[in-house]
């Protein structure tokens, strides 16, 4: 797979993930964020690992990868817990875009600490603008609850589900560059996520998913979209991008799911566009353009076929 087919897939991935938070506000009103999270990682971690065992992704795992497996899982349970508890104080579109535009930042700094792989010029330009243009879309962007403290702290929450995202984007990819298959990774990883909030599921199951009425279905089928749609499709798209791309770069190419949360928030929720948010996207796309333009120089390059 060449670098422009990867940077496509993980791009699809993105616009997968940026109809997370949309499909948790047309719930049911009062769906707990904890139990949406936790169920969508159980149940799309049994999946995706089931999955990964028909196709044989398991075969000579490397006895390494361990230690990576217990670090992303983590990773993929503090992402989970932040971004809904996020989303749900702060409201879909600061959620979302405070979550993923710190993504790169958090991405390139784990990225670093854990390999001394220090980040392109061209990836530090494309992720300035691309943040700034995140900065833009959160302050001209209303909250979720119109309450300071609440937005204050749904945004500390995205903060920390971006650094989970950042952890278990690095595990990922040094565990796919090792020699491990992606839908393998992937398994492993949500899998180990929906261990680490299982107890959380359980104690919450199901009265969080009825948003206080007897009816749980409706928020049974929100769950259901979400295991499907923006994580087991999504995220097979997004191991295979990890098979070519760095994972800093695949961080800013993930800046593209808050610009789709904004563009559903105004469409789908009826939430404000504004002349900020509209530059605050257009900046957001000019750091995607700009990571991208190293792709195009290369497909003229011979590319190794991936692992």
């Amino acid at each position: 797979m060449n670098t422009a087919r990867a940077t496509l897939l993980v791009l699809i991935a993105a616009v997968l993930f940026g109809t997370t938070g949309t499909a948790q506000a047309l719930g049911p009103t009062g769906l707990d964020p904890l139990t949406v999270g936790s169920a969508r990682v159980a149940l799309a971690g049994a999946l995706l690992l089931g999955l990964a065992v028909l196709r044989g992704a398991f075969r000579g795992l490397p006895r390494a990868s361990w230690p990576l497996v217990l670090v992303g899982a983590a990773g993929v349970a503090l992402f989970q817990v932040g971004f809904f508890s996020g989303v749900s104080l702060a409201g879909v579109a600061v959620g979302t875009i405070t979550a993923l535009g710190s993504c790169p930042v958090w991405t390139g700094l784990v990225q670093w600490l854990l390999t001394r792989e220090r980040p392109s010029g061209t990836w530090l330009a494309a992720t300035a603008l691309a943040v700034a243009g995140v900065g833009t879309l959160v302050f001209s962007s209303p909250s979720g609850t119109g309450n300071a403290a609440d937005a204050a702290l749904g945004a500390g929450l995205a903060l920390a589900a971006g650094l989970g995202y950042a952890v278990y984007t690095v595990c990922a990819a040094r565990m796919i560059s090792a020699g491990q298959r992606s839908d393998g990774v992937m398994g492993l990883l949500f899998a180990g996520g929906g261990l680490v909030l299982l107890p959380m599921l359980l104690w919450r199951w199901p009265g969080g998913l009825d948003g206080g009425n007897p009816a749980w279905l409706p928020g049974l089928a929100v769950v259901g979209y979400l295991v499907l749609v923006p994580t087991v499709l999504a995220y097979l798209l997004f191991g295979a991008g990890l098979r070519v791309l760095p994972a800093a770069t695949v961080a800013t190419l993930t800046l593209a799911e808050p610009l789709v949360a904004a563009l559903l928030g105004v469409l789908l929720l009826g939430e404000p566009f504004t002349v900020l948010g509209g530059a605050g996207a257009l900046l957001v796309l000019a750091g995607l353009g700009l990571l991208a333009l190293p792709s195009r120089a290369k497909r003229r390059e011979p590319v190794a076929p991936a692992a």
